[in-house]
């Protein structure tokens, strides 16, 4: 019975009246190297992970300019993970570097 339940709050249902599984979540990568993030737009969906992976050899952050989201310092060879909750453009930047700039669009 509860296999069965879970299986049907995994389904949703397509414009044709077909079921279909839920989409899974995907995970993302925004690599810091050179006082740049690459890539510098990138486009999500909501639930999916972003994760900004710092190979430079100073400390940055990944601010968003709205308040969204403080990854505060990611120092060097570490990592921060961010879930997206919700729909929007989210413009970015490093507090310690403010010509580091990105946008994370979220659709």
């Amino acid at each position: 019975m509860r296999t069965a339940l879970l299986a049907v709050l995994t389904l949703t249902l397509n414009a044709s009246g077909s079921f279909l599984p839920a989409a899974a979540s995907k995970t993302h990568t925004v690599t810091i190297d050179a006082t740049r993030y690459t890539p510098s737009s990138l486009t999500v969906a909501p639930g999916d992970t972003v994760i900004w992976q710092n190979k430079d050899i100073l400390v940055h952050t990944a601010t968003s300019t709205v308040g969204a989201f403080d990854s505060k310092d990611i120092k060097p060879g570490a990592s921060w993970k961010y879930i997206v909750p919700k729909k929007g453009l989210f413009e970015y930047y490093c507090t310690l570097h403010p010509a580091m700039k990105a946008s994370l669009r979220v659709r």
